[in-house]
């Protein structure tokens, strides 16, 4: 075989061999796309059977809610109006809940373990006595334990146990102190005041807003933390009453 042949034919077999490699990319090229399909697939189901998991969560949460309120109706939607404000003073702190949904549970459920507490306690018209007072106090703790084996509220029992606490040590159940509150429970703490202040109670009227932030700020450094305090005069009052319209 002269040199030319010879030169042909490895030019040949190097042509038939980059034609084998083509059709070989192409196939990987193919398959990566199916996977790369699968995968988007996948992305999508789990992305919405998540959302749906939240979804299922946040309707037990609400119809929890909704239990406690029931025996207490002069509040109205206060578990609502409350986690809504919480929401948006935690955005103010810098908080960055994004799709953390378990703070907001939490400012819901807050008031579970008054489901514990007797009628005549609850909905007492004068001062408690100081062992009903115990009774009262220890509805943190119900709440906190209602919901102990419950995963996906894990977070939320930060605020449903210490959301009673005060900055300076003298609120209960565990007396804490300063820091040693969680951050979501100091952010309900201003925010629980704030619906308290200004909704109607059969013993008073309602304050305005600008009444409440000026009892807000006073006890800013003895019940509330001050940076908390600081986000909540960031709050515009037409975000606060857009909220109190929206929910009643």
């Amino acid at each position: 075989m002269s040199t030319d042949e010879l030169l042909r034919a490895r030019i040949e077999e190097l042509e038939a061999e980059l034609q084998k490699r083509q059709r070989e990319a192409a196939q990987k090229e193919r398959q990566l796309e199916r996977y790369a399909a699968d995968l988007r697939d996948t992305f999508k189901e789990e992305r919405f059977g998540a959302q749906e998991l939240r979804r299922s969560y946040m309707l037990t949460v609400r119809a929890l809610a909704s239990a406690v309120e029931a025996r207490d109706a002069y509040t109205g939607r206060h578990a609502e109006r409350v986690a809504a404000y919480g929401l948006k003073l935690a955005d103010a702190y810098g908080m960055r809940l994004g799709d953390e949904p378990q703070i907001e549970f939490g400012f819901l459920l807050h008031d579970a373990g008054k489901v514990a507490v007797p009628d005549a306690i609850l909905f007492k018209p004068g001062p408690l006595t100081p062992a009903e007072r115990l009774v009262m106090e220890q509805h943190p703790v119900t709440g906190s334990a209602i919901v102990r084996d419950i995963d996906f509220l894990g977070a939320a029992r930060d605020v449903i146990r210490s959301h009673h606490e005060r900055w300076d040590g003298g609120g209960y159940p565990d007396q804490l102190v300063g820091e040693e509150i969680p951050i979501s429970a100091r952010v309900f703490a201003v925010v629980d005041t704030l619906d308290a202040l200004t909704t109607n109670r059969p013993y008073r009227r309602a304050s305005t807003i600008a009444q409440a932030r000026v009892i807000i700020a006073q006890d800013s450094g003895t019940h509330f933390d001050p940076d908390v305090v600081e986000a909540f005069k960031s709050l515009p009052d037409a975000v606060i009453e857009r909220i109190r319209l929206e929910i009643g």
